[in-house]
């Protein structure tokens, strides 16, 4: 038996039925029907203060947990304030749904208040999008949106909903199929292709695991580990895949790239066969492409078929969900290694005593001072207090990648960053969209001073919902990995990246009802972080740091990954007569 009920309250049952507990949003005039109707169900609904922060919280829920995280925003300027998030949430591959309203369905193409042709901006930035031209048609797009979300490479989608579908009448029959013709999925991998790559595994004299974000996504990380051990090979994790495997693992080198360690990188200038999982070989870790693995072959294990031989042509592709392949890959490795696994073993073990060489002669360690904070001591006073076992979201800027340096993540869906966009005020929202899907976790939000001042107004919706994120400040006083590069490129000629003006965290805290603190002195770190994390509610700790550290490794743009800038230009002495 169908019920009679509105476009509103059938919105609701579907996304009740699709598991949703909490969504993040902003509410405006074409949704005041859906909100109407929100008043009496139990789905949470999180007011955040700008639709900009409804992406990036439903985002963050979503990248803590794994399920679809949900945003709702009205017509117009709410619409346009979510496409930022969305374009975050593609290029890292998180599945979102948002949800946004239109104005009235023979309204549009009128240029009717807060109108804006929502569906057309956000093609591009979605993985799916849908106009609801009809209510018979919602149930089923809304159903369609989740799946498409959620399945195969994950993705934001988008359901633009006008103000008359809301208020329509009619009677909601549940969806129990969804029927998406065009929309397939290959997930199993090639099982000739499988045991070919197994072959190549223990053919090779210098193998190296390369992990993304897609081993995440797929939930294979215990797989990922099988394959390390069972192959004994080096395994980097990329800035969306840390955590894939965990960093006190032994195989574990740490992330390579941009600013990845100098022993990461050389291995990946040096294998003979990269065995890349769930990556897309981004520019900020393969550097210049012509000079990226010379000596590799590359197998490719990916989901989206569009990202095999999309920048690196593989020698063996397999498309494939991860967590299905892997276990089929280790079952191949294991048939192969009683015949196969000590043809190179001479080898591997030179090959292993290379990398370890590698990370004794220029170990990721942090810097301390005396009498100034560095980044990175605040950065392992955080992981030492952690454990590896904390969700750190992160801002974007220097104290992303020093995080990434020297925070420990033991699990997945711990480590919670802007990869591919690199959005600024990124790390705030994101910590509350993780801390309301995982309110028993304990969450750190970094950001620089920059970012952090971007996403202010958030401090509100943390004191609102009673959030205790522990909010840390690094502040510089500049927008640093920009000043960073102005220096070391430009000649030094900053223009436009000093921040002159921050409140003052105490008063600021307080205004809002919890506690806060700056300090600048090295030996009020520990204890100061130790407060932080004693603090039952939200706590905001503005650390001062070093004005002018800057990020090493570092490779310059247009380099090769191991053309390595390790360490700031010593000056040259100048002699004396």
């Amino acid at each position: 038996m169908s019920n009679l009920m509105s476009g509103a309250r059938m919105l609701l049952e579907c996304l009740g039925r699709e598991g949703v507990d909490v969504m993040f949003g902003y509410p405006g005039g074409v949704t005041l029907p859906f909100y109407d109707a929100m008043y009496e169900h139990p789905i949470r609904h999180v007011l955040v203060r700008h639709e900009e922060n409804a992406c990036f919280a439903a985002s963050g829920y979503a990248r803590a947990t794994g399920k679809v995280g949900v945003c709702c925003a009205t017509s117009g300027p709410g619409a346009t304030n979510l496409v930022t998030g969305l374009v975050d949430s593609m290029m890292d591959s998180i599945p979102v749904v948002a949800l946004t309203g239109q104005v009235t369905s023979k309204l549009i193409g009128s240029d009717a208040f807060q109108e804006a042709d929502t569906f057309g901006i956000t093609r591009s930035c979605t993985k799916h999008n849908y106009l609801v031209k009809s209510l018979a048609d919602l149930p089923a797009i809304i159903h369609e949106a989740f799946y498409v979300a959620s399945t195969g490479r994950p993705g934001p989608v988008l359901v633009d909903i006008p103000k008359d579908v809301f208020q329509a009448q009619g009677h909601y029959v549940p969806v129990s199929s969804i029927h998406l013709p065009g929309y397939k999925l290959v997930t199993e991998g090639h099982s000739g292709q499988i045991r070919r790559a197994a072959q190549m595994m223990w053919e090779a004299q210098r193998p190296f695991i390369y992990a993304g974000g897609g081993i995440i996504a797929a939930g294979a990380s215990e797989e990922l580990k099988q394959l390390v051990e069972i192959l004994d090979a080096p395994a980097v994790c990329t800035l969306m895949g840390l955590g894939s495997l965990s960093s006190s693992h032994p195989n574990f080198i740490s992330m390579p790239g941009m600013h990845g360690s100098y022993a990461a990188n050389m291995g990946m200038t040096h294998t003979d066969l990269i065995i890349a999982l769930g990556v897309r070989f981004d520019d900020r870790v393969t550097g210049r492409l012509n000079a990226f693995a010379p000596h590799a072959k590359v197998i490719h294990l990916d989901i989206d078929a569009a990202e095999i031989g999309k920048i690196r042509n593989p020698d063996l592709p397999i498309v494939g969900d991860a967590k299905k392949v892997l276990p089929k890959l280790v079952k191949a490795l294991e048939e192969l290694q009683p015949s196969m696994s000590e043809q190179n073993s001479a080898h591997r073990k030179a090959w292993w005593k290379q990398v370890r060489g590698w990370q004794e002669e220029h170990p990721l360690v942090p810097s301390f001072s005396t009498s100034e904070i560095r980044p990175q001591h605040l950065m392992h006073e955080i992981d030492r207090i952690s454990g590896g076992e904390a969700i750190v979201t992160s801002d974007v800027g220097q104290h992303q990648m020093w995080a990434a340096q020297f925070i420990r993540f033991h699990h997945p869906r711990l480590w919670i960053n802007s990869g591919g966009l690199g959005a600024m005020g990124f790390g705030l929202p994101s910590a509350i969209g993780a801390q309301m899907a995982c309110p028993d976790k304990l969450v750190f939000s970094i950001s620089g001073d920059g970012g952090f001042q971007m996403a202010i107004p958030e401090l509100a919706t943390i004191a609102s919902q009673g959030l205790p994120i522990k909010i840390i400040i690094m502040n510089n006083g500049y927008l640093g990995m920009v000043r960073q590069w102005q220096e070391l490129f430009y000649n030094n000629r900053m223009c436009s990246v000093q921040l002159d003006c921050f409140p003052d965290a105490e008063l600021l805290a307080r205004s809002y009802g919890f506690k806060g603190r700056t300090i600048d002195q090295p030996a009020d770190l520990t204890a100061a972080l130790q407060e932080a994390v004693n603090e039952p509610g939200p706590y905001l700790l503005n650390v001062k740091v070093t004005p002018f550290d800057n990020v090493f490794p570092m490779v310059p743009a247009g380099g090769a990954i191991n053309e390595m800038v390790l360490s700031a230009p010593q000056p040259v002495a100048v002699g004396t007569k």
